[in-house]
């Protein structure tokens, strides 16, 4: 959506081009970063993988049917339910509770303004990565009843009303493309988040899952943010 209003100008050709450069850039990332930790942090001697396939047998549909609705997507739903439903709230508290002449989303916002600054955003994009926890989905959503002072989550109607309100509350390409990257490189989901510390078993490694990735987001928004200002 943000390369459709900022870079390709409705062109869906354009914006998909500007996409995959993105995406290319963000693999390339990944593995610098993982280039770097199994130079350091992770160095030691490589270990081996083994996988013992078991014998084919015919498929059974309606058992494949019944584990794919039963454990995945019930599995899943409950487990996003149970995350958003609190996030939810604690949003419409956030936006509905006002404490002087601010709200408790704006007052949340102007604390992260420094970081948002240097990032090449603000602090209500932060805030909304922050509460899209629970959903990466609700980002643009929370930004939009910030921007619409409406009370709950809000949509528009269609791309070119994303643009003009967000270039009304001052977002420039620069600040797209900034957005853009630390969407690619920040912390997961709360569900990835939580299938982490299950199959981990390990609170350090739950953490490190969260603050790893968005280091590296802070690193690439900031270069990419004082780079396109001194330029451009």
């Amino acid at each position: 959506m943000l390369a459709s209003v900022f870079f390709a100008e409705g062109n869906p050709f354009l914006a998909a081009m500007f996409v995959m450069i993105v995406l290319v850039l963000s693999v390339m990332v990944t593995l610098a970063v993982s280039r770097i930790l199994g130079a350091t942090v992770l160095k030691g001697i490589p270990s081996s993988f083994t996988l013992e396939l078991p014998p084919y047998r015919r498929p059974q549909i309606l058992k494949v049917i019944m584990r794919s609705v039963i454990d995945r997507t019930i599995f899943v739903l409950g487990r996003a339910i149970c995350v958003s439903i609190p996030a939810g709230a604690l949003i419409w508290l956030l936006q509905n509770i006002t404490m002087g002449d601010m709200t408790l989303l704006e007052g949340f916002s102007q604390m992260l303004s420094p970081l948002g600054s240097v990032m090449g955003l603000s602090g209500i994009i932060l805030a909304a990565f922050i509460l899209g926890i629970p959903a990466n989905e609700i980002v643009i959503p929370i930004l939009l009843m910030y921007y619409c002072q409406s009370s709950m989550l809000t949509e528009v109607s269609g791309l070119a009303e994303m643009g003009e309100i967000l270039r009304v509350n001052g977002w420039t390409a620069l600040t797209a493309l900034c957005a853009i990257l630390f969407s690619l490189n920040h912390f997961p989901c709360a569900t990835t988040l939580w299938t982490i510390a299950k199959e981990t078993k390990s609170v350090k490694w739950t953490i490190t899952s969260f603050l790893l990735p968005t280091m590296v987001g802070i690193f690439v928004c900031s270069v990419v943010n004082a780079a396109g200002n001194l330029f451009f």
